[in-house]
């Protein structure tokens, strides 16, 4: 189980279906881990993918998987019983300890909000190592938010603002993109802001978030969609110097900036 370059078996013991394309897999899996760290999914004779831990109990891991590809829509068909491989875990993980003390900034769109769900249960387990807590969720509708059972519990520890870009099923909340509700934060100094999502959501979110007064020193992205192969070996993540499987996923604002495209639009944030 030690040895980072092999998969060790692991049986599925549960499935959740979130949305009509994503769903919870809980794996046997007695790993320690850190929130915003990720593991190597093995799918024998299909392949191999990375994809983010979104919970665990110290005996199994859960991993909130969209069918997007040939790895995730052969799991999707897979059953309870059924047997993956799995390396890891990998990455640096959420700065939680630095938020300790201060205010929290969680900001997720689509799928994004899987990486952030060990934080936010973090938080409601020690709620008083945090000043005000605010968590931002977005999706295209309503019927693909992940984790809506979680809600309620989580409003209860933390301020919880929802938008969909395109309102369904009597939905009565907020409708627009997650940069619509940065001006409903009521705090902005001393404030951590961990954030993940589409890319593009990452990038307009942190702009607006800058003009709001937030340092992008103290505003995190995960930019895990680019890795491999989780161990800096294979070169697909690797960016200006930086590989992002084993420098990152989470990079603050500030560095990550400086080893992607530069937008036009954020020219002179930094210099």
């Amino acid at each position: 189980m030690n040895n980072l370059y092999l998969p060790f078996l692991a049986e599925i013991k549960e499935i959740r279906e979130e949305t009509p394309d994503t769903k919870t897999f809980v794996i046997s899996a007695p790993l320690k881990f850190k929130p915003g760290q990720f593991v190597e999914l093995s799918v024998f004779g299909y392949g191999e993918a990375p994809i983010s831990i979104s919970g665990g109990d110290g005996e199994h891991i859960e991993l909130t998987i969209r069918a997007v590809g040939n790895v995730t829509n052969k799991i999707h068909r897979m059953k309870v019983g059924d047997f993956v491989g799995i390396r890891g875990p990998f990455g640096n993980g959420w700065p939680i300890e630095k938020a300790e003390g201060k205010n929290l900034l969680i900001a997720a769109g689509g799928i994004g909000l899987a990486p952030l769900k060990p934080v936010i249960e973090h938080v409601c387990k020690n709620r008083d190592k945090f000043n005000k807590v605010t968590l931002l969720y977005g999706a295209r509708k309503p019927s693909l938010m992940l984790f809506k059972y979680k809600f309620d519990e989580w409003s209860k520890h933390m301020n919880l603002l929802l938008t969909v870009d395109e309102p369904e099923n009597g939905w009565k909340g907020h409708v627009g993109v997650v940069t619509t509700l940065c001006d409903k934060i009521k705090h902005v100094s001393d404030t951590i802001t961990l954030m993940c999502g589409p890319p593009v959501m990452m990038k307009y979110t942190s702009m607006v978030l800058i003009e709001l007064g937030f340092p992008p020193s103290e505003i995190y992205l995960s930019l895990e969609r680019n890795m491999k192969c989780g161990i800096g070996i294979c070169g697909h993540c690797a960016v200006g110097g930086v590989y992002v499987c084993k420098d990152g996923p989470v990079f603050s604002f500030n560095r990550a900036i400086r080893f992607i495209e530069k937008p036009h639009e954020v020219q002179g944030v930094l210099d």
